[in-house]
């Protein structure tokens, strides 16, 4: 009896402990107070705030134009280093390589980001190029990390990839690249999406790393919230974390409904 009593006390404490700051934050986005941690009546006018907010709302919009575009290009750098390094297995400087390409996983990020700030100035210096610190260094420092967690993603599928299907496709007379796009590729889909996902994620959430390469008029929403957390937390954070969560969740619930739909398909092939 007392075994089965512990997993569940055992779950629920776990899951307060991760859940229940998400669930005040939540609520006190609907209170009418100025103050936070006092209630005093539910009410919305701090989603009003919010979308009357040019800072906050120009900040969100620069963060996901910068996660769209670090994504992408992590996706398709990753990938290729992914394939380098799976179907090439012998190659000279494949060391080196492999370890460049996962350093970004370990390096802490203060040094990344200082790192990045160095060669930014030493190439505006020697080249010119980029001029001052803006949109284009914090796409390309967040490129440049995420490039990592996609490559470590996409590797992993394609360790258990059945080469046979391609071998079999080329015998059958498609090219190299007819045989990549129509049997490599969906296959790998799914760890391609669950890539650029992850470095979506990893870019918007960043806030070390974009503080080092991002100049005047170039602030992160992680950054923004930061300044504004400094000098107190504020009800209209608290609302624009709150419509993060919703949309996370709806994501989350989405793909749960799809995985569970096609499940059954799956069965009866």
């Amino acid at each position: 009896m007392r075994r089965g009593w512990f997993l569940p006390i055992a779950a629920a404490l776990g899951f307060s402990f991760l859940y229940a700051p998400i669930v005040s934050l939540v609520i006190f986005s609907f209170n009418e107070s100025s103050l936070v941690t006092v209630w005093s009546g539910f009410s919305t006018k701090w989603y009003g705030e919010l979308f009357s907010d040019p800072q906050l709302l120009g900040a969100a919009w620069l963060s996901l134009q910068i996660a769209a575009l670090s994504a992408s290009i992590a996706l398709v750098l990753g990938t290729l280093a992914a394939i380098a390094l799976v179907r090439f297995r012998r190659f000279r400087g494949r060391t080196l390589f492999a370890g460049m390409v996962s350093a970004p996983l370990v390096m802490p990020d203060v040094i990344t980001g200082l790192s990045l700030l160095l060669l930014f100035v030493a190439m505006e210096g020697f080249l010119g190029w980029p001029q001052g610190r803006g949109m284009l260094t914090i796409v390309i420092a967040h490129a440049t990390f995420c490039t990592a967690y996609v490559c470590v993603v996409v590797q992993s599928r394609l360790s258990d990839f059945d080469r046979s299907l391609e071998e079999a496709a080329m015998d059958l007379g498609a090219s190299p690249v007819r045989t990549f796009f129509d049997i490599t590729l969906p296959i790998i889909a799914p760890a391609l999406v669950s890539g650029w996902l992850l470095g979506f994620t990893l870019s918007l959430d960043d806030l070390v790393i974009a503080s080092f390469v991002s100049g005047p008029g170039s602030s992160t929403l992680p950054m923004v919230i930061f300044s504004k957390v400094r000098l107190g937390v504020s009800p209209d954070v608290n609302a624009l974390a709150s419509i993060i969560i919703g949309i996370v969740a709806l994501g989350v619930l989405v793909a749960t409904i799809i995985q569970l739909r096609t499940k059954p398909k799956n069965r009866q092939v």
